[in-house]
């Protein structure tokens, strides 16, 4: 070991201990933007998309994680967002490309090259996952201060076995399902095969589903823990304290979540088309059978989209404001700074139903105002701790930022164009 890399431990090593015997700062994090702001730049980012025909949308995805960026302050100072505009054009054309190439196999038949696309995605998903990780904290600065995504691609890979246990428990549910399929019945009228579901076919898509979901719990908690443990600000690494259990714990309660609001929601349809049923009998008696007939089946029709769209809302956002919670409560950066979250889940989950409901009313308007009030909500719930002043945290770490010839390796393989 040089004396050169001596003193630079030695000098982080210093650091550290220093920041141990220094007292601790609470900095909350804000949101200084506001729902009118952005409502002016979603809709140009709307109107130029559908001119274009989605070819802006790189152009849009910029202009909104500039202003989010812009506005979000972690210690007093705000964030940059820095993407050079050609490389997630780049990005969103070879994404769009291939997503043509496999409508077009499905579209036509083509079951070779289907297979051959899952495979391929399955193979490339994690060199995906990892150029979008190391492109996202490669182009966020704070005071200056670039991060880094470090994890080499044997880290990121074996992160994602589970994305190819997916694709191999879809492949033998499909060979499985095939062997096990009786021969198709006839149709006397058209002459067409129809096709029959026994009993273990059902126990193997249903087995199929349960693999699935453990596997997506797994791959969500390894892409998570490597996120945070490889990624750098300065030279000092992140810290994650959360284990593989907690994930399989907030998904057993998102769970419990769906089940109770598929509950409630078939109670209050039951109530509608009772009412519906009781004005029907009236409307018959009163000589209205045909109006009674109609306005029973559009009560119906009502009552099952009411349910298919907010059965699964309460879900997703307790999953969303729960995760949030657990992973900004239990992450940090090295020994220098750690985070602490207070969001209420409840509240936010009240607040997603209260901004579906006027996004409904107002045939969409409402969404830039939703997506402020819901990133406001989340990201003033953290609050950071930093040992030691900023100002002096931040001057060291500047001082540790590494040379840029790693990046400018990988800009030249291209492994950053996924944006």
């Amino acid at each position: 070991m040089d004396a050169q890399t001596l003193s630079d431990t030695g000098g982080r090593t210093g650091m550290r201990s220093s920041f141990e015997s220094q007292d601790i700062e609470p900095h909350r994090l804000r949101f200084t933007g506001s729902g009118g702001e952005y409502f002016r730049v979603w809709i140009v980012n709307v109107l130029l998309s559908i001119v274009t025909l989605g070819f802006y949308t790189p152009w849009a995805r910029r202009r909104t994680a500039q202003y989010f960026y812009g506005h979000t302050l972690v210690a007093g100072s705000p964030l940059e967002f820095t993407a050079q505009q050609r490389r997630m054009v780049v990005g969103f054309l070879v994404v769009a490309l291939l997503t043509l190439a496999y409508n077009i196999a499905s579209n036509t038949g083509q079951d070779v090259a289907v297979g051959l696309f899952i495979l391929g995605g399955a193979a490339l998903a994690p060199l995906i996952w990892g150029s979008a990780m190391r492109f996202r904290l490669a182009n966020t600065r704070w005071r200056g201060l670039r991060l880094a995504f470090t994890a080499n691609w044997r880290e990121v890979y074996t992160a994602s076995w589970p994305v190819f246990a997916l694709a191999l428990v879809w492949l033998a549910v499909a060979w499985g399902l095939q062997t096990l399929a009786p021969p198709a019945a006839l149709d006397e009228d058209t002459g067409r095969k129809l096709p029959t579901i026994t009993a273990p076919m059902w126990g193997l898509i249903a087995l199929g589903l349960l693999l699935s979901v453990l596997c997506v719990i797994r791959l969500e908690f390894n892409y998570r823990s490597l996120l945070v443990l490889r990624s750098r600000i300065g030279d000092e690494p992140g810290r994650w304290k959360p284990v593989y259990l907690d994930f399989v714990k907030l998904w057993l309660a998102t769970l419990g979540v769906f089940i109770a609001s598929v509950a409630v929601l078939a109670a209050v349809a039951a109530g509608l088309l009772r009412g519906s049923w009781a004005l029907f009998k009236a409307l018959g008696q009163g000589g209205g059978m045909g109006l009674g007939l109609f306005l029973l089946i559009l009560a119906g029709i009502a009552a099952m989209l009411f349910v298919l769209l907010l059965a699964t809302a309460p879900a997703r956002a307790y999953r969303e404001a729960a995760l949030f919670r657990l992973t900004w409560s239990h992450i940090g950066v090295s020994r220098i700074a750690r985070f602490k979250c207070q969001l209420r889940v409840g509240a936010y989950i009240l607040l997603r139903l209260r901004n579906m409901l006027l996004t409904l009313v107002t045939l969409g308007f409402f969404r830039p105002f939703a997506m402020v009030s819901e990133y406001r909500m989340k990201l003033e719930s953290v609050t950071l701790y930093v040992k030691g002043g900023v100002d002096q945290v931040a001057g060291r770490l500047g001082r540790q930022q590494p040379g840029g010839i790693g990046d400018a390796l990988a800009d030249a393989a291209g492994l950053d164009l996924i944006g």
